[in-house]
Formats: structure tokens, C-alpha cells, sequence
């Protein structure tokens, strides 16, 4: 799946799964402003697993920083579409988010109270993820620093109790993504570092058509999209986004106080029955 389409699941994701609207399930509720926020950070976890990518999006968002670290990354977790890929991955980056959500400086302020140092560091990189993958931000190497900045510290100001989902999003961010590839034609390995070839019967074509579940080289895959960036994958994520998109300015027009539930009754009762 492509990168904008994977910041685009991750956004829809969180949309669905922290929203207390109609049209979500509300299963980990957060509030409006945390809905707007999450949204944009999810997009961005919805990233993470691509850092393994030396001409990827992360790699491209946060020159010269991101460069490095995804060369790291690479290396450690075997190349493309390996560690970062599987459940191992999901563990490692949502460990790494919830050990950052301990990093903090407290201003003996009471007012202010304790600065979140670690969710703001990750804030300020899962959002430039997002704004390169959404092409918001373009190939400059001060603009995305500035941009995620500046959000990552509307978000501190404007809603400073949300950072505790920080470690879920990460978590749902990184799934939502490795799911989008599972469902490409190339698949993930799921149990990385344990690698399970298939039967050799099966890659000689005898296995009808197990063969593009169970890769040659042990990916796993289901392939309704066919290959990324197919035409398939594009005229899935049309609904996709847009269910992101009415979830976010929902969300907005609840914080800015419309009553945006009795607008949705108005427009139930136009399909009675």
C-alpha cells in the first residue's frame, strides 16, 4: 500500500475506534480534541512500519534526522517489509512510544505542572509523517520541521490530557498498516524473525491458489487489493477517506459547540423507516 493511503487508514482507523459519533464504534473513547489530534498522529504511526525504507516516506519527511535513523532501522530489522513488518514490530514501536510517555520534566509550576517531553517528541514525528505522506509538506527541509512543531504544541496547549493514548496509536497506527500490506499481493511475515517457507508442492503451482496466501518466501497475504498502488487500492481508500475526513470535521464542529447530533437526526428523518 502506498504511503499516503497508509496515513489515510490510520487516520480512519482512529476516526472509528475512539469516536463517540454514530458512524464509530467508540470502543476506546477519547475526547473531540483528541479525536482531531489522534487522527493526525495515527496517520503518521500508520507510517511506522515503512521506516525500514531508505527512499520511503520517513526517511524523506525530517531531513536530515529521518535519514539516519531509517538506515538504522534497515539494518536492524533486515530491509524492507522484515521486522517492522510483523507482530515483533507492532510490539517494539508501541514499547518505544509507552517508554516515552514517561519522559517528562516537571516545572514545579502548578499551573503549568509537568512537562510531557517524550509524547511531544513523538507528536512532533508522527505528524511530519503525515504531512509528507498526505503531501501537505513538500521536499523542504524547514517547512515540515516547522509545521509539526508548531501542531505538536497546539496539541500540548490545547489538549495536554490526550497524551496518554499516545502508546495506542502508535499500536493501531502500526497494525492498521500491516494489515493495508497484508492485503496486497506481496504480503508481510507476520512471525518475524520465524520464517515458514511454504510446501514446495505449493510453489511448483500445485497448490492452486494457496500460493498467494502463503508466499514462497513465508509472507503472509491476502491480495484483494492486488498489487500497491493499484487501481484497486485507490478506489478503496476513496470511502476510506472520506469516512476520515466527516470523522475529523465532526469532531471539529463538536469542539467549536454545533450540535452536530441534531443535525444527523434531521438527516435520518429524510429516510424514514
Amino acid at each position: 500500500m502506498m504511503g499516503g493511503n497508509h496515513a489515510a487508514t490510520g487516520a480512519a482507523a482512529w476516526v472509528a475506534v475512539t469516536a463517540s459519533t454514530p458512524i464509530a464504534f467508540g470502543w476506546y473513547p477519547v475526547t473531540d480534541a483528541g479525536v482531531v489530534a489522534g487522527a493526525l498522529v495515527c496517520a503518521g504511526a500508520a507510517l511506522l512500519p515503512d521506516a525500514d525504507h531508505h527512499s520511503g516516506t520517513i526517511a524523506n519527511s525530517l531531513k536530515p534526522v529521518s535519514n539516519a535513523v531509517v538506515k538504522v532501522i534497515e539494518t536492524v530489522s533486515g530491509g524492507h517489509r522484515k521486522g517492522t513488518h510483523s507482530i515483533l514490530g507492532i510490539a517494539v514501536f508501541t514499547a518505544i512510544a509507552w517508554g516515552l510517555s514517561f519522559l517528562s520534566i516537571d516545572t514545579g509550576n502548578e499551573q503549568i505542572g509537568a512537562i510531557l517531553i517524550g509524547p511531544g517528541i513523538m507528536c512532533v514525528l508522527l505528524v511530519a509523517f503525515a504531512l509528507k505522506a498526505l503531501k501537505i509538506t513538500r521536499d523542504t527541509k524547514i517547512l515540515p520541521w516547522t509545521t509539526s512543531i508548531t501542531l505538536a504544541v497546539l496539541i500540548a496547549i490545547f489538549a495536554p490530557e490526550e497524551w496518554f493514548w499516545m502508546p495506542f496509536s502508535v499500536a493501531l497506527g502500526c497494525t492498521v498498516h500491516i494489515l493495508g500490506d497484508m492485503i496486497t499481493t506481496n504480503g508481510v511475515p507476520l512471525l518475524w524473525p520465524l520464517k515458514f517457507r511454504s510446501p514446495r508442492w505449493m510453489r511448483d503451482g500445485r497448490g492452486l491458489e494457496l500460493d498467494m496466501i502463503w508466499r514462497s518466501g513465508g509472507n503472509l497475504s491476502l491480495p484483494i487489493l492486488g498489487d500497491a498502488g493499484s487501481v484497486r487500492e485507490w478506489i478503496f481508500l476513496i470511502p476510506v477517506s472520506l469516512y476520515a475526513i466527516i470523522g475529523i470535521v465532526w469532531a471539529l464542529l463538536n469542539e467549536m459547540g454545533y450540535d452536530t447530533m441534531a443535525v444527523w437526526n434531521q438527516v435520518l428523518a429524510l429516510f424514514p423507516g
